[in-house]
């Protein structure tokens, strides 16, 4: 079925009325991708919710769902904030956009679970990387409410992964040294050939 099919259209009207004209400012951004050094770097705290922080946060949606991928932190966009968007819905459910402004993990398991994680920045390499199985993160919402989302499974995995990146960690940090040497060398050669 083409997407658009089936949805029920309750009103014909775009617009309110009197309302002013305003089309959506979504942007693709560029994704930063490793040797980058502004990946290593540690994110700032979002004072307060603005415009452009609500710009920022559709722009990343837009280019996290282009990607595509299941999360994606500011900084990889390369903008050094603490801000991370997360949509972990299957093909086939309806898109789940979540986004989380200063996230923190205030609690997490004892018990560990293992994913196979890739990154948008380390394109085409993917490793098991072995986690906490469930963590409890603190954030603050678009409307600079704070809230606590309790995740397991994949949810607590693209949690863990993206409050990394807020702290200039990446998920090769989280396997062997050999593995991430390897990884680094590939990436930064690739990086070299390109600029050349």
């Amino acid at each position: 079925m083409p997407q658009g099919a089936g949805r029920l259209h309750l009103h014909p009207r775009l617009t309110a009325p009197g309302a002013p004209l305003k089309s959506p400012r979504m942007a693709l951004r560029e994704i930063i991708i490793l040797p980058d050094k502004r990946l290593r770097q540690v994110s700032e705290p979002v004072q307060r919710i603005t415009a452009d922080l609500r710009a920022l946060v559709e722009d990343m949606f837009e280019t996290m769902y282009k990607a595509p991928g299941v999360g994606l932190a500011a900084i990889q966009v390369g903008v050094p904030q603490r801000v991370v968007t997360v949509d972990t819905a299957k093909k086939d459910e309806p898109q789940n956009p979540q986004a989380f402004i200063n996230p923190e993990i205030v609690w997490s398991s004892e018990e560990k679970g293992t994913y196979e994680e890739g990154c948008l920045s380390i394109p085409e390499y993917y490793e098991e990387v072995e986690r906490p199985a469930q963590v409890k993160v603190r954030y603050m919402d678009l409307d600079g409410k704070t809230q606590e989302v309790a995740a397991n499974g994949l949810l607590a995995t693209v949690l863990q992964h993206e409050i990394d990146h807020t702290n200039g960690i990446l998920f090769i940090d989280h396997i062997s040294r050999l593995k991430r040497d390897r990884v680094i060398k590939k990436f930064t050669k690739a990086a070299k050939r390109e600029a050349e």
